[in-house]
Order: structure tokens, then C-alpha cells, then sequence
């Protein structure tokens, strides 16, 4: 029987493989598992696994794993990102019990979660969503209105800017593929370019089905949740 520490070495392997192949080291891309829909036990049985990294898309979802993950005496502690959409009455959810947020595509969104991060907690590390290939039923900012709401970002108190996120449409083919990644790597280039910017470090880009090409563009930390979890009920 496949196990979830199976699956995650499998994983580990492909980025390794894909990483290798595009001339990186192995080690500059970070897994994220994706646990949504998930229980808790899967969550803890890839902890024990070695997974330390953890997206949730359902906010009240991920805030109550994370409060059952973090009362387990044996775990080392996690690391929470929020990689799903935000809206404004879930801003507080999220600055309290998150450490990364990946979804930001507008300012006032930012805003609340300096605001309403708790000051005995690290600054919560922010990406901005980016809809580099213009998908209408996408969230994010347009590549053009990054610069300004990454400024903007960057001055905000309890938020650390680290980078873009995007979720690009499938392509018809692999080169396709890989051009939409390399608009969102050429987005985050132009960021740190940006007076203050220069430190960014995270792209946050590619998936399961289209993890190679997104490493072959520059992706720093991919998302994958059937691949290591199986499939969704």
C-alpha cells in the first residue's frame, strides 16, 4: 500500500530530478504539501515523514489543523502558509495563526494583516499573486499593477514581502507551459529591481502537473497536494 511518506519521497525525487535538469541545486526548491480537504492525521503523518512546510486554501480549515497539529507533543513545530483567497473577515483568522500568506492581490487586504498581526508573533511573510497569463477566472494583480502594490507592501509594519505566487491556466504543451512561468519569474525580477526589493526570494509557482516546467523557469517553492496525499474525496 502506498503511504503519504511514500508518495513524499516520490515527490522530493521529481523536484530533485527537475531541479537537477535545469542546471539548480536540488535544495532551491522547498515542497510545499497541500492539505486541503485533508484531516489532521494525514497532516501529522507526513510531519513524521519529514515534511515541515504546509499550504491550506480553506481558512478556517487550516486554523483549526493547525491548532490540532500544534497541541501534538511529538511533532517539531510547522510552518503554515495560506495559499487561498482572502476576504476581508477572514483577514484576522489568518494574521493570528498563519506564517505565510501567498495571496495578496490587493492592498487593503495587506493592510488588515499588518494591522491585525499580533505583535508577540514574527512578521507574517507575504507574496503577491500575480495573473501573469490574464486568466478571467484567476485572482491576482496584473504583472503592471505589481510594482506599485510591492512598494506599497514593503512599507508596512508586521508584513515581510518575499516574493510572487501565481497559478498560470494549463497550456497546450510543455513550451507554453513554461513561457506563462517565465512571465511570473520576469515579474519577480522586475520587483527586485525595485529601490528596497532587492532581498526578495520567493516565487511561488507550479503545481503537480506542471512542477518541471515551473522549476525549469525559476520556481522556488512548488505546491503539491494529490501527489503527496492522494486524491481528493
Amino acid at each position: 500500500m502506498t503511504t503519504i511518506a511514500t508518495q513524499l519521497r516520490a515527490v522530493t525525487a521529481q523536484i530533485a530530478s527537475a531541479a537537477t535538469q535545469a542546471g539548480r541545486s536540488p535544495e532551491s526548491v522547498l515542497l510545499l504539501a497541500v492539505s486541503k480537504t485533508f484531516p489532521a492525521s494525514a497532516v501529522r503523518e507526513a510531519a513524521l515523514a519529514g515534511q515541515r512546510h504546509f499550504g491550506e486554501n480553506y481558512i478556517q480549515e487550516g486554523v483549526e489543523k493547525i491548532a490540532a497539529l500544534s497541541a501534538m507533543a511529538d511533532l517539531p513545530r510547522l510552518t503554515w502558509h495560506c495559499i487561498g483567497p482572502i476576504q476581508s473577515n477572514k483577514t484576522r483568522l489568518v494574521a493570528e495563526h498563519f506564517d505565510w500568506v501567498h495571496t495578496i492581490d490587493r492592498l487593503k487586504i495587506a493592510q488588515r494583516l499588518s494591522e491585525q498581526r499580533p505583535a508577540h508573533l514574527p512578521a507574517l511573510q507575504v507574496c503577491i499573486q500575480v495573473n501573469a497569463d490574464g486568466g478571467d477566472t484567476k485572482s491576482g494583480c496584473t504583472p503592471a499593477e505589481a510594482p506599485a502594490l510591492a512598494q506599497a507592501i514593503a512599507q508596512l509594519p508586521r508584513l515581510q514581502l518575499r516574493g510572487v505566487m501565481s497559478i498560470p491556466d494549463p497550456q497546450p504543451d510543455a513550451a507554453a507551459m513554461l513561457a506563462v512561468h517565465q512571465q511570473v519569474v520576469a515579474v519577480f525580477h522586475q520587483l527586485q529591481q525595485l529601490p528596497g526589493l532587492a532581498a526578495l526570494d520567493t516565487i511561488s509557482l507550479g503545481m503537480t502537473a506542471d512542477l518541471a516546467s515551473a522549476i525549469a523557469a525559476g520556481s522556488t517553492m512548488v505546491r503539491v497536494g494529490s501527489g503527496i496525499f492522494g486524491a481528493r474525496s
